[in-house]
């Protein structure tokens, strides 16, 4: 077993070992928790290829930004989810368009990593997921890992693009331990992995939400309704083919995202599976999401806007009904 963290860090520590063009800008990746210990070896023994800069999210993705069409392959650490607006115009209006602007001359092989969702009293301005703002970016790769395992496959991966990445890890997936590499290899983005199989209702989520997922998914199954997880591991490319599949084989549909509801990454999956699987559906899709509102910082406030185990569970048996 490997927490999260661990596994991030294993995967950093050996993308730096394997080429020497990989370089982190930024080198607080897992934040200033108790993991944060972490990241002692990797700047003990590449610290000729960490920089920690100032302050300046905009700044620290220009300059990675920079070093990829210069040939480098620099992973840039934008701290909490929401500071990554700071760097929306690099994230979303120069990285994604150089390769297509430059036609094909100038690939832009860099990692963005960040810190999303709810946290625990992380308020309004430290508490938002952007992924599905993101994902309306033509260009960029968008990673959103659940386990060590996958993290650590699809962060190999990432290094290896040409493309720009975004990896989106939540908070509190961190100190989570699941089953390490083995072997440890790269994943291949947009292909998806059901973690739990099921024939009654499937049940679609990333990052934090698949282990919401499936503890309702356990809760489920006491009651006799067997649910199907299907965990996306990337939410661009997107892996339609293996949802479709287990809405085949069940008929009924629950999307869980932590993104907020209207345009999310929830409404995307749902609408995709409509358009293309329409005939496969016994009954109406629910969608389980943030609500619509900043979030508070009360803790009772913050814990009933947001998903859970129970709140998934709840849509599932409204489905089945």
């Amino acid at each position: 077993m490997q927490s999260y963290a661990e596994a991030l860090v294993d995967a950093l520590y050996d993308s730096l070992a394997a080429d020497a063009r990989v370089s982190l800008i930024g080198s607080y990746v897992l934040g200033l928790g108790p993991q944060r210990h972490l990241m002692d070896r990797v700047r003990k023994d590449f610290r000729d290829r960490i920089d920690d800069p100032p302050t300046s999210e905009a700044g620290a993705a220009a300059t990675g930004i920079g070093a990829a069409m210069a040939g480098m392959r620099p992973f840039v650490d934008l701290g909490t989810g929401s500071f990554s607006y700071l760097a929306w115009s690099q994230l979303t209006n120069e990285a994604p368009v150089s390769y297509y602007m430059s036609g094909g001359k100038i690939p832009v092989p860099v990692t963005f990593h960040l810190l999303h969702g709810v946290r625990g009293g992380g308020a309004a301005q430290h508490s938002h997921s952007p992924q599905s703002m993101l994902c309306n970016v033509p260009g960029l790769e968008i990673a959103a890992p659940s386990t060590a395992a996958d993290v650590y496959g699809l962060v190999r991966t990432a290094f290896m693009s040409s493309n720009p990445t975004v990896i989106v890890s939540h908070a509190k997936l961190l100190p989570i331990a699941t089953p390490a590499a083995d072997p440890k290899r790269p994943i291949p983005f947009g292909h998806a992995d059901i973690k739990r199989r099921g024939r009654d209702i499937t049940i679609v989520a990333s990052s934090l939400m698949v282990h919401l997922s499936l503890a309702a998914a356990e809760t489920l199954a006491r009651e006799g309704i067997e649910a199907e997880v299907v965990d996306v591991r990337t939410l661009a490319p997107l892996d339609e083919t293996t949802i479709l599949e287990s809405v085949g084989r069940t008929g009924r549909l629950v999307v869980v995202d932590e993104c907020p509801l209207r345009c999310g990454f929830a409404s995307e999956v749902s609408a995709s599976v409509v358009e293309q699987g329409f005939d496969l559906l016994k009954a109406p899709i629910r969608r389980v999401t943030r609500a619509q509102v900043p979030v508070p910082y009360s803790p009772p406030l913050e814990a009933a806007l947001t998903p859970d185990a129970e709140k998934i569970a709840a849509a599932a048996r409204k489905v089945m009904e």
